[in-house]
């Protein structure tokens, strides 16, 4: 089962082969401990009862730190994959906001079906849909059309239907589930909802607030070993995203917010598009910022002078890297 991004295959085309400085700048799995809790991502399994907002403020109170923001909101009842951004990296969580998640999901129907109309039904939800959000919603209830990209029956038994479903940001399972119910001609409802995946933050990489507060105790008593591990460098959130790599000598304009140039770029990845969000990235793997391609990837190879990228939200801070 995959996602759209998934099915990219990414060769890493070098325009110019170059060096990076060791003296500015850090390779993201080599930063700091209190670096990471202040700049990276930590993929929460999010218990039943709290909402997404309370344990965005947990993991706040538990790293002492000032911001911390989630990924988009699970309902209370649900259960799962939560990615909480921390401090500088608060404003990765829109980038995770806009992508594809996955689902496991228990419906319930409300009367005997054979096995077959059930299969057949739920084959049919599998692409583009259109769908009305919620009467209580957080966004306008209007019908707006919504991708799933696979929606794979795991078990059936009695009136209970376990499935595994691919979408689009911006898709209530809930209402995909009633949708269906509906298409059978019986009803249905949701029983249990589990988020297994946020791009690359999955439910194996996922963890507790127990498991944080205490891989927190252990670092304030001197071993960060389990910290490290369990809280992701802020280059986490972009692994789905095509890549740029450029220059140190081009970093520190694009700091300032600069557009990025075609001379300040050392390597892309294939199958870029027009108009496709990148990250644009230093050579030790750093996340500078943000942008929109003005070309695809041969292009972006082979252009000689005008603008290739332009530069959207900026992470990294000035003068990390000198000017040019």
């Amino acid at each position: 089962m995959k996602m759209p991004f998934d099915a990219v295959k990414r060769k890493i085309l070098v325009r110019k082969e170059a060096e990076t400085d060791d003296n500015h700048g850090s390779r993201p799995e080599e930063r700091k401990t209190e670096d990471i809790i202040n700049y990276g991502v930590v993929n929460i399994n999010k218990p039943s009862g709290p909402t997404s907002h309370q344990v965005s403020d947990y993991v706040k109170k538990i790293l002492s730190i000032k911001k911390a923001g989630h990924s988009g909101s699970l309902d209370p009842k649900v259960t799962g994959v939560l990615p909480i951004a921390l401090g500088k990296a608060t404003r990765i969580a829109d980038v995770l906001l806009k992508t594809g998640k996955e689902y496991v999901a228990l419906m319930h129907l409300h009367k005997e079906i054979s096995e077959k109309d059930i299969r057949n039904v739920v084959k049919e939800f599998v692409g583009e849909i259109r769908q009305l959000p919620p009467i209580k919603s957080a966004v306008k209830r209007r019908e707006r059309t919504r991708s799933i990209y696979y929606m794979e029956i795991m078990e059936i038994k009695d009136k209970d239907v376990l499935f595994r479903v691919g979408c689009e940001a911006g898709t209530y399972i809930r209402k995909l589930i009633h949708d269906v119910g509906k298409k059978l001609g019986i009803g249905a409802h949701m029983a249990q909802l589990i988020r297994t995946r946020v791009a690359g933050f999955d439910d194996k990489n996922m963890v507790t607030l127990h498991d944080l507060k205490d891989s927190y105790e252990y670092y304030k008593e001197g071993n960060d070993e389990m910290l490290r591990k369990i809280i992701f460098p802020v280059e986490k959130a972009v692994e789905y995203l095509p890549k740029i790599w450029v220059f140190d000598s081009a970093i520190n304009n694009l700091c300032h917010g600069a557009d990025l140039y075609f001379g300040g770029i050392s390597k892309v990845h294939s199958e870029i598009n027009e108009n496709d969000l990148v990250a644009v990235m230093s050579l030790k793997g750093e996340l500078v910022c943000l942008g929109t391609s003005n070309f695809n990837s041969e292009d972006l190879l082979e252009g000689i002078s005008g603008v290739a990228i332009k530069t959207g939200k900026v992470f990294m801070d000035i003068g990390v890297y000198p000017s040019s």
